[in-house]
C-alpha cells in the first residue's frame, strides 16, 4: 500500500475552516489521505458553531478529536491546502500548494457553516480523486 500523503488545512486562527477541512478529510479521505489542521495563531477552542455543524452532519465531535495547532504542531506535510485568509496567508514548506477561497462563517448563521461544510466535502473528495496524479 503506498505512503499516504499528508495534508495540511492551514489558516490563521485554525478555529474553523481549517479545522473543519481536517475533520472532513479524516473522514473521507483517510484511505489516501493523513489530515492536520494549524494556523500561525491559536484560539482556546474550535469556533463552537463549526463544531456543532460537523457533529449535526458528519458525526464528529470536533472538541474530542482535534484542538487548535500552530504550524509548529505538525508534522512536515506534502500538500498544503490554504483556506483564503484574505491576509497574508500562512506560509509552509510543501511539494504542492493550492488556495480553496473559502469565506469564513464565523460570526454568521449556522446556514453559512453548512454551506461552507458542504463546499469542503466537495473541495476534499476532489483532492482525494487528484491526488495520485500531483506527483
Amino acid at each position: 500500500m503506498p505512503q499516504k500523503i499528508k495534508v495540511a488545512y492551514i489558516c490563521v486562527h485554525n478555529s474553523c475552516r481549517s479545522q473543519m477541512a481536517e475533520a472532513i478529510s479524516k473522514l473521507m479521505a483517510a484511505d489516501n489521505v493523513e489530515a492536520y489542521s494549524a494556523g500561525t495563531e491559536i484560539k482556546p477552542q474550535i469556533n463552537q458553531d463549526a463544531v456543532e455543524v460537523i457533529k449535526e452532519i458528519y458525526g464528529v465531535d470536533m472538541n474530542t478529536t482535534q484542538r487548535s495547532k500552530l504550524l509548529s504542531d505538525i508534522p512536515p506535510v506534502d500538500v498544503v491546502i490554504t483556506m483564503g485568509c484574505n491576509v497574508k496567508c500562512p506560509i509552509l514548506p510543501c511539494k504542492y500548494r493550492e488556495d480553496w477561497g473559502l469565506d469564513d462563517p464565523t460570526g454568521k448563521d449556522k446556514h453559512e457553516f453548512i454551506k461552507t461544510a458542504q463546499i469542503i466535502e466537495q473541495k476534499v473528495m476532489d483532492l482525494k480523486n487528484r491526488i495520485n496524479d500531483l506527483w
